[in-house]
């Protein structure tokens, strides 16, 4: 994500508030990530607690991104009344408390409820994180977004790990939810008091929702678009379905099939911490179309694995290569636009909703109508899809100097 321009160099009296707000804040998205594996490498275990069937979890599961993004939009107008760093220091504990009550309950419709707020308070948290990360970059006047997004996957790490010795040490779910939101919530409450506010940002925040606010237009950002819709059913496929796919379909033990998703997100920090490299020595275009063909190559090495291991080292490959896709197609919007690169990423973040809308149905039916191993096909044609998009990410030619006009 390009950097939105900035109002000057930053005040020496507001650089320490705004190190330790940068700080604060990243605990804020390394915390959201251990909840966030926390559920969804748990999916089988709410699954057999509540008596889900094959057929009803995708919608389930579908249920969580729509209210994410209905409490998306909800929180912008709450932003605007309280600002992003109130918003945040409510809603983060709050999703602590409704991880725990999905690993209380006992029948469907208290499941519907818990999921439903955490959908709800998800889609305002993540819009309340970035709202404030967008306000700090645009104070620090350059890139710093992808560090946050980094601390996400590595709190992804931590939380999958976890998930997998509670179900070494057959812990149950309202123990390691409960134990998880204990501690996450306080840890979450004391961060919020360190976040940047008006006294760090000044008007950082209102000048960035000002540039995101102008017209920019969909046509030059549907390939990119479409990019990231694809990329994002990838995600959501892994997120919801690979320690499922390791249980159910390769009948592997469920604490090492939450090796699934941390091979995953190990790949994802890596490539995350790599990529920006890779892109500075080969260019956009290369680094997409190899991740594109990488992350194919994931799923298909995933559905014909033998065995719990094969399909761990099969979504780790997966991981390396749709972290190459989602910062290119940010980056390439901020370049489309470099006067309002807010606004173009604020389009193109809507369809990581829409993937994860289509991802969890998409690859729930086809693996209740076959099988998981022809389910995981779906998202590997889909991704493949991205190759003929890739030569939208490459940077836009210098225009020409219009010619100096004529004299006499």
């Amino acid at each position: 994500m390009s950097a939105a321009p900035s109002a000057g160099p930053v005040p020496s009296a507001a650089a320490p508030g705004l190190r330790v707000g940068r700080a604060a804040l990243a605990v804020s998205f390394l915390l959201q990530g251990v909840t966030f594996a926390l559920l969804v490498t748990c999916i089988p275990e709410i699954q057999h607690r509540y008596g889900l069937s094959d057929g009803l979890l995708p919608v389930f599961l579908a249920a969580v991104p729509v209210l994410a993004g209905v409490g998306s939009i909800v929180s912008e107008q709450l932003v605007k009344r309280a600002g992003a760093r109130t918003v945040l220091r409510v809603v983060q504990p709050a999703v602590c408390l409704s991880l725990a009550a999905a690993g209380l309950g006992g029948t469907l419709w208290q499941l519907a409820l818990a999921l439903g707020a955490f959908g709800l308070l998800v889609g305002a948290l993540d819009a309340s994180m970035n709202m404030l990360g967008v306000g700090l970059q645009h104070r620090y006047g350059r890139s710093i977004m992808i560090g946050f997004h980094a601390a996400f996957s590595l709190g992804g790490i931590l939380g999958a790990a976890l998930a997998g010795l509670g179900s070494h040490y057959d812990l149950g779910l309202p123990v390691l939810f409960g134990t998880a939101a204990a501690v996450i919530a306080p840890l979450a409450l004391l961060t919020g008091g360190l976040l940047a506010g008006p006294a760090e940002l000044g008007d950082a925040v209102r000048e960035a929702a000002e540039a995101a606010a102008r017209s920019v237009p969909w046509r030059p950002l549907l390939p990119l678009c479409l990019a990231m819709a694809f990329a994002y059913i990838a995600d959501a496929s892994v997120s919801n379905y690979s320690v499922k796919y390791l249980t159910d379909g390769l009948g592997s033990r469920e604490d090492l099939a939450k090796l699934s998703y941390l091979g995953y997100m190990v790949a994802m920090l890596l490539g995350r911490a790599l990529g920006d490299r890779a892109v500075q020595r080969f260019g956009a275009v290369p680094v997409v179309r190899a991740g594109a063909a990488l992350a194919a190559l994931g799923f298909g090495l995933a559905a014909v694995a033998p065995g719990a291991w094969a399909g761990i080292a099969a979504f780790t490959v997966l991981g390396f290569g749709i972290c190459a896709i989602i910062p290119q197609v940010f980056a390439a919007g901020g370049r489309l636009f470099p006067a309002d690169s807010d606004a173009a990423v604020a389009r193109l973040n809507l369809f990581n909703y829409v993937g994860f809308l289509l991802g969890s149905p998409l690859v729930g039916a086809i693996a209740d109508a076959a099988s998981y191993r022809w389910a995981l096909l779906a998202p590997m044609l889909l991704v493949l899809a991205v190759l003929p998009l890739a030569d939208r990410f490459a940077p836009e030619p210098a225009p020409e100097p219009a010619p100096a006009p004529a004299v006499g």
